[in-house]
């Protein structure tokens, strides 16, 4: 039976039906999804949410008048999933209503894994109140309510609206004034307004769960009226909601904040917000992620930099920042009168780097790397953590290159971003292509060629991606490249942008082989992103259990008694001459409560010594895992430890000396072989 009320009349008009498997079927029109689902069996009529009409997501009461193509959408669905969601953001506002009908809805949509309910109410709802609310809804689930659609004209609907007194909803529809019918969705006494789709029952929220209360702002804008904003995640069955309330839970006890903090790696406080305290070890930490990262750029024909930190406004100008992101910048006056901003990024002062000197086609492609300091105003109530801050290091790099060289470089990146990612146990790697956006600089020829030669790189490498129509830079389109960690999380790091639009803004040239000055093709490029950032990613993807090579301490050297302290601190004295990062823990305290502490640090590797081990010139080693690793001779510990924390890229290096070797004794071997009578001048 149809959901949706509606004045059309039935007529005897047949009509055809296309199934996604080809097949077709004539029905009497008119008809709805939910009836098309019926003749093909009831096991799909009951698990019918919605459907697609000719592609376009619909509500299973929505009525058929013509020959279509129906795709009949299930909670197995992505699709149906999205709807359920979206529906328990509905039933959070009967829920609310029943229990607080005072308050005011704002918005409720769809957002990774869940949704979120805005809210406006004369006091800040509580933890008790959550449950309260989490509790009436599944009692609403439970009387298994059928979900009735109704289209109504707008001046209906702001009459409903009006006597309902949500005022929020009114200034909605004043956001649209171009719309002459809304879709109005009624949960018994409760109505809401929206596109939809939604359920056709209630029977299909079963599997929720509220999980968070936070504030917000009306349209996001800090100098708004401050709203409340409850969370929630629904699912399509039971084990998929257990599975995601799991991961939730690890999730909590993985967060970088609790690790940064019991690791003793940073700190945040009031008197910088958005900025890091980094304490000793978290510092090394960073430090090693930077050593790191230069050793791979070296290898790969890059050259390091570093731009100034505040540059002026006219710069900015220049590139396009000031009219697209100056409300994201820190600026300051001098007394002259200069504007001066605290570069939001790295790109202008590499690009003016680039200018002094001319350049000839034989100096491209120049690699230009810089770990360069940025500042961004983020709103503070989208601080968290070292996901995102106001103040961090990129790891960028921008390549000058001539036409001709641009996709093989666009090659060559790709290819060292995917290395590194997984050098740094991270396999699964999904790569977005983010094309023009309706802002932005250059004509559609120049974008054509940018784009193309992302795909061109992505296609020479088979690898898949997707597609984000409109969501390019303003100034070239880009990848981004999405990791995803131990917990099954996404997070979105790197990026590599195209640009041929900041050259003729800076006027930037190269001279060619005809002895013609030529713009260069910019390809911007950072693999990290932010270090901050990616050190949280990495905190959590390990659960603060760092490889290694990462470890801020590497191996924690404890005696069993103070009678092998001073044997102790020499062996730790020792593995540190050799490079490595060692402590000691001479606490007078006993071994076994020691390890336990050690443990909890993560650090990689403990070393115990007794009065065996100091009497023969041997430690007892053994792993945080708890594994045994046994009693071994200074050297041998040594050797295991220096192998045991050696950075990946070590391989790397290898392979590369190794087939720059080849081609040497290749070369050399020519030369041995070269004709007794070749005349050979001075």
């Amino acid at each position: 039976m149809s959901n949706i009320q509606t004045s059309s009349a039935c007529d005897t008009q047949s009509i055809k039906v296309t199934l996604p498997d080809g097949q077709e079927r004539s029905f009497p029109a008119p008809l709805t999804v939910a009836d098309v689902a019926t003749s093909i069996g009831p096991g799909l009529a009951k698990n019918t949410l919605a459907g697609k009409i000719d592609g376009q997501l619909v509500d299973a009461c929505d009525l058929i008048d013509r020959d279509v193509t129906v795709q009949i959408i299930t909670p197995n669905d992505e699709e149906g999933l999205a709807i359920i969601r979206h529906s328990c953001a509905h039933l959070v506002g009967h829920a609310v209503k029943q229990l607080f009908p005072t308050a005011k809805m704002v918005i409720g949509p769809v957002i990774n894994d869940g949704f979120y309910y805005d809210i406006s109410y004369e006091r800040a709802f509580t933890p008790e109140d959550l449950a309260a609310i989490e509790q009436r809804m599944r009692e609403l689930i439970a009387t298994n309510y059928s979900v009735i659609k109704r289209v109504t004209s707008r001046d209906e609907t702001i009459a409903i609206f009006r006597q309902r007194d949500e005022t929020y909803k009114l200034r909605l529809i004043d956001d649209m004034p171009d719309a002459t019918a809304m879709g109005l969705y009624y949960h018994e006494e409760y109505v809401d307004m929206c596109r939809g789709p939604h359920v056709p029952n209630t029977r299909f929220l079963k599997h929720f769960k509220l999980t968070k209360l936070s504030g917000a702002y009306w349209r996001g804008d800090a100098n708004n009226e401050q709203l409340q904003r409850i969370y929630g995640t629904a699912w399509a069955d039971k084990k998929q909601l257990s599975a995601y309330l799991l991961r939730i839970e690890e999730a909590e006890k993985r967060d970088h904040r609790k690790l940064g903090r019991e690791l003793d790696l940073f700190h945040f406080q009031e008197d910088a917000p958005g900025a890091v305290f980094w304490h000793a070890r978290g510092w090394v930490l960073f430090q090693e992620l930077i050593t790191y990262m230069r050793r791979r750029q070296q290898l790969a024909g890059y050259i390091e930099v570093n731009t100034p930190d505040t540059m002026d406004r006219s710069l900015w100008e220049v590139s396009g920042h000031w009219q697209n992101y100056s409300e994201h910048m820190f600026t300051t006056a001098t007394e002259d009168g200069r504007v001066l901003a605290l570069k939001p990024m790295n790109c202008p002062g590499s690009v003016l780097l680039y200018r002094q000197g001319l350049k000839s086609y034989r100096d491209l492609p120049i690699r230009m790397g810089e770990f360069g300091k940025v500042h961004r105003y983020e709103p503070s109530g989208a601080l968290h953590g070292l996901l995102r801050v106001r103040h961090f290091t990129q790891d960028d790099a921008h390549i000058y290159c001539t036409p001709e060289q641009m996709d093989e470089e666009c090659r060559q990146i790709v290819v060292l971003v995917l290395d590194i990612y997984r050098q740094f146990g991270f396999d699964d790697i999904r790569i977005k292509l983010s094309t023009r956006p309706d802002n932005r600089m250059g004509d559609d020829a120049t974008w054509d060629l940018l784009e193309g030669a992302l795909v061109q790189a992505l296609d020479s490498l088979n690898l898949e991606y997707e597609l984000s129509p409109g969501e390019g830079a303003f100034y070239g389109p880009k990848l981004e490249f999405v990791l995803r960690d131990a917990i099954r999380r996404d997070w979105q790091c790197g990026t590599l942008q195209v640009d041929m639009n900041l050259p003729e803004r800076f006027g930037i040239e190269y001279v060619d082989e005809a002895g013609q000055r030529k713009r260069p093709v910019l390809l911007h490029r950072a693999l990290f992103g932010s270090l901050e950032r990616f050190t949280g990613i990495l905190i959590e993807h390990y659960a603060g259990k760092l490889p290694a090579w990462l470890a801020p301490v590497q191996a924690m050297v404890m005696p069993i008694t103070d009678a092998q302290a001073a044997y102790a601190q020499d062996v730790a004295d020792w593995l540190r001459d050799t490079g490595l990062r060692v402590e000691t823990d001479l606490r007078n305290e006993k071994i076994g409560y020691r390890i336990r502490e050690q443990t909890l640090q993560r650090i990689p590797y403990l070393i115990v010594v007794g009065a065996n081990e100091m009497a023969s010139a041997q430690v007892s080693l053994r792993s945080r895992d708890g594994q045994n690793l046994g009693v071994l001779a200074l050297e041998q510990a040594r050797e295991y430890l220096l192998d045991a924390s050696r950075a990946p890229d070590w391989a790397v290096r290898q392979r590369m000396q190794q087939e720059r070797h080849a081609r040497l004794s290749a070369a050399e071997g020519q030369s041995l072989t070269k004709p007794a009578n070749e005349e050979v001048t001075e």
